[in-house]
């Protein structure tokens, strides 16, 4: 009995210490049927697991939707596509041998099928064993599962995937931990960064950048001296932000919006100009006298529909309402669903149209919200180490702080005062440059102890950007942290945070 009880402890620590090693917890949570799926289909193939758990919630938020394709043909957790141009869907079941019918309704299998077609395109791009443990080297792969119709918009799609890699993931009981991931962009680095402004004039949304939809899913036109305009309407994409920019470029999907807002951050793509039909409501005399917003999500899951989200395009209907002389009210403003001989159901039940039309209106409650900037008086400290930089334009006030990873902390700290215990987003601002940290960790000292998280400060730069929210504790205090210790390259930089009470 002794010696079966010390075997079976010495089983109990090489166990854990392997965990250890692989980089996973000693102690692992309960694994839930979703998370077993995603760990099977990542040893089947060889595809890190953490990156297909990230490209999943990217795509779906881990949701399979009961089979349900979305907008561009997508299937299940992985979003298998399968539409005139792209036949992912397909090569998962030449792959995986399983018939497609299984392949679409079925989560475990859709998540081996959306494992194998990852693996195929690392295997085409000459990923060997060494390379694929380094799940930074799967960028390009990544972009090609994206499908993209340009390399702005494959770059577009693979950096909402890593950046889930560094922020963490926790949904439908499957955890990413936060972590350092230098993604290698190759040849994608050249392409236009589409989460930084617009280098060139197009949109008529100045926070908008500005992606063309192709000709053939719109009709150009010269509104307002051909058709008065007085409709806003209100769509879901059933797909992601990079999915549904992509789609509408697509020559095969006869369908477009005039914008595009992300679930996240509520960042805003611009597709058809305000003077131009898109073709969204299905309606011609309703497409002629409207302007489209589709935003990123799915009807059936309310996860995706944000504060950040609901006040950028409460923002944005409010500028197209001034602009036309459109009555910010039910009648002018609504949703697919509203729109006569409609078959669609959308922005659906989960949409809060109370929130969103007072955030139209500015009769909506202002949540407490504080800036912090490196020079804010009393609010910033950081040690001698850091140094002061006004060279890149993308900053948030008159400089910004800068300093070279190394293996010690030397955070850089911005301080608030928390008004009572809650929940609270925070965003920050960085200048973005190719030598800046591919990986810089932000702290935030929660009511439960800090947190990390990890931000490429290659892209992205001269917006705010949400880190996630956290639950903080009352008081003043250093709230967020921007350490040096990491294995990223490059300078690690400090500029301004934003604090906001949801």
């Amino acid at each position: 009995m002794t010696f079966a009880r010390t075997r079976l402890a010495a089983l109990v620590v090489t166990l854990a210490a392997l965990l250890v090693v692989a980089g996973q917890p000693a102690v692992a949570e309960r694994a839930t049927p979703l998370s077993a799926a995603f760990d099977r289909a990542a040893a089947e193939h060889g595809v890190p697991r953490d990156l297909l758990v990230a490209l999943a919630h990217a795509e779906t938020h881990l949701d399979g939707h009961a089979g349900e394709p979305s907008a561009s043909g997508g299937y299940g957790v992985m979003h298998l596509v399968s539409n005139p141009t792209t036949h992912a869907l397909e090569k998962a079941a030449e792959l995986t041998g399983l018939p497609v019918e299984r392949l679409r309704a079925d989560d475990a299998s859709n998540i081996l099928g959306g494992a194998a077609v990852l693996r195929a395109h690392a295997d085409e791009l000459g990923l060997d064993e060494a390379a694929r443990k380094d799940a930074g080297r799967w960028y390009q792969a990544v972009a090609r599962y994206g499908n993209a119709s340009s390399p702005e918009l494959a770059r577009l799609y693979a950096d909402a995937v890593y950046e889930l890699l560094g922020l963490g993931v926790k949904a439908r009981g499957v955890t990413v931990e936060p972590q350092e991931i230098t993604a290698d962009r190759g040849e994608l680095a050249k392409a236009r960064d589409l989460n930084a402004p617009a280098e060139v004039a197009g949109p008529d949304y100045p926070d908008a950048a500005w992606v063309a939809a192709h000709s053939g899913n719109y009709t150009a036109s010269s509104r307002e001296s051909t058709y008065a305009v007085d409709r806003v309407i209100i769509h879901v994409t059933q797909g992601s932000y990079a999915g549904t920019i992509s789609w509408f470029q697509n020559p095969n999907a006869k369908v477009s919006a005039h914008y595009v807002v992300k679930s996240s951050n509520g960042a805003v793509t611009q597709m058809v100009r305000d003077k131009d039909i898109a073709w969204h409501a299905g309606n011609w005399n309703y497409n002629t006298r409207s302007i489209g917003i589709e935003h990123e999500g799915w009807v059936s899951d309310p996860s995706w529909f944000t504060d950040a989200m609901y006040r950028s395009s409460a923002a944005l209907t409010r500028h197209i309402c001034d602009k036309y002389g459109i009555p910010k009210d039910r009648a002018h403003i609504i949703g697919h669903n509203q729109v006569p001989g409609a078959t669609h159901t959308d922005p659906g039940p989960h949409w809060n149209w109370t929130t969103y039309m007072n955030y139209v209106t500015g009769g909506g409650a202002t949540p407490w919200s504080v800036t912090v900037d490196n020079a804010t008086s009393g609010q910033f400290t950081a040690s001698a180490n850091w140094g002061t930089s006004s060279f890149s334009t993308d900053r948030h006030g008159a400089d910004y702080r800068f300093a070279g990873p190394v293996a010690a902390s030397d955070p850089a700290w911005f301080s608030a005062n928390i008004p009572s215990a809650g929940t609270y987003r925070v965003e920050v601002w960085h200048p973005a440059d190719p030598g800046y940290n591919s990986s810089a960790p932000y702290i935030v000292a929660t009511s439960s102890g800090n947190q990390t998280v990890y931000v490429d400060q290659r892209s992205g730069g001269g917006a705010w950007r949400a880190i996630g929210t956290f639950s903080l504790s009352a008081g003043a205090r250093n709230v967020v942290g921007v350490s040096r210790w990491t294995s990223g390259t490059g300078h690690v930089i400090a500029d301004a945070v934003r604090i906001s009470r949801v």
